[in-house]
């Protein structure tokens, strides 16, 4: 690919693959999203994987909404944990109180 061995510009930005392009675009396969470039030396047009900042933004949010739901199960599960133990360690001294 000419983007690789000299300058290019770039002649469409970062967009997402059509269905048709996803199916005859190897470049499609490993993001989804391609851009269209242009090398102006050897004046040739071709097209090379992109990452898009919205798809980016969605994973990262999407990552991190499911961080904090897992937290928050956790957060429960201690507190749940937690209850359980006090009730023993209260049951117990009773019992070591009743004996006495």
């Amino acid at each position: 690919p000419c983007w690789q061995v000299e300058d290019f510009v770039v002649a469409q930005e970062c967009a997402r693959c059509s269905s048709f392009e996803v199916k005859t675009l190897p470049e499609c396969v490993p993001t989804g999203f391609i851009e269209k470039i242009s090398c102006p030396t050897s004046k040739r047009e071709e097209v090379k994987s992109c990452r898009s900042a919205v798809m980016e933004a969605q994973v990262f949010w999407r990552f991190v909404g499911t961080m904090m739901c897992v937290a928050a199960v956790f957060a429960v599960l201690v507190v749940c944990r937690q209850r359980v133990l006090d009730r023993k360690a209260l049951e117990k001294v009773r019992k070591q109180i009743e004996s006495i």
